[in-house]
C-alpha cells in the first residue's frame, strides 16, 4: 500500500464561522485516497472549542478511513487550548512542516 500525503493550511480564526471549511477539506482529500493527513496552522491566529471540536472529529474521519492525522506549526494560543484540554496527547504535533517532513517519511 502506498502512502499518500496531504496538507490542509486553514487560515485566520477557527471557530464556529470556519470549521466547515476544515471539515470539507479534510473529508475531501480522504475521498481523494489520502491516509495521511497534516493540518498546518501555520496562518492560523485563533482557534476556540468549536475549532478544536471540529479537529477532533476530523481526526476520527481520518481514523475512519484507515490513517493518520498529525498538526504542525501552532500558535501559542493554540498550543495552549491543546495543553490546557490535554488534546496534546491526542494529536502528534510537529514543530513545522519541515519537521514533519524530516519525521515522516512516505513509503514507495
Amino acid at each position: 500500500m502506498s502512502t499518500t500525503i496531504k496538507i490542509v493550511q486553514p487560515t485566520g480564526i477557527l471557530d464556529g464561522v470556519s470549521v466547515n471549511q476544515l471539515r470539507r477539506e479534510v473529508n475531501d482529500v480522504v475521498e481523494s485516497g489520502a491516509n495521511i493527513v497534516l493540518v498546518d496552522f501555520q496562518d492560523v491566529t485563533f482557534m476556540n472549542s468549536t475549532g478544536l471540536g471540529a479537529l477532533v472529529a476530523t481526526l476520527k474521519t481520518v481514523q475512519a478511513a484507515g490513517g493518520q492525522l498529525f498538526i504542525c506549526s501552532l500558535c501559542d494560543q493554540v498550543k495552549m487550548i491543546f495543553e490546557l484540554t490535554k488534546m496534546n496527547r491526542v494529536f502528534k504535533s510537529f514543530a513545522n512542516r519541515e519537521d514533519f517532513e524530516r519525521q515522516i517519511t512516505p513509503v514507495s
